[in-house]
């Protein structure tokens, strides 16, 4: 890992389809995992997170590059692609940790949003300020 932002994924049997690859679904627990893990790295989890501000999944995507399967271990990089006033972009690179090569890349769109309210809302200067030190240039 080369980045406090990469995570290691360790595939199991059971994340594989019938033709003994890595099952396209299991990706995306991948990278739930992965932007769990960076906002805890970013500190944005329990105190430091603004009350009743969460975030909500509006788009997530995922381009299949290479086959991988069980027994292997990922690596899954996160970075900031876009931040916007409400939203912002998190990017993945999914890796053979091994060799390195290119196993996936994803993306999810996240929105503040106030559930009690049942709203967005703007991103909260903190967060803002966390998330431009992972903005990759587009």
């Amino acid at each position: 890992m080369n980045n406090l932002s990469d995570i290691t994924i360790y595939v199991r049997f059971c994340e594989t389809d019938a033709g003994g690859h890595v099952s396209n679904t299991s990706y995306f627990f991948y990278m739930e995992e992965a932007r769990s893990k960076f906002f805890e790295h970013i500190g944005f989890v329990g105190e430091n997170k603004r009350k009743n501000i969460d975030f909500i999944i509006a788009s997530t995507t995922c381009d299949f590059i290479a086959q991988t399967y069980a027994g292997h271990s990922l690596i899954v990089s996160t970075t900031v692609g876009k931040i916007g006033s409400k939203s912002f972009k998190i990017m993945h690179e999914i890796k053979e940790s091994e060799t390195g090569s290119l196993v996936a890349v994803g993306s999810a769109a996240i929105v503040c949003f106030d559930y009690k309210k049942q709203q967005t809302e703007v991103i909260p200067e903190m967060l803002h300020k966390l998330l431009e030190g992972f903005l990759v240039p587009a």
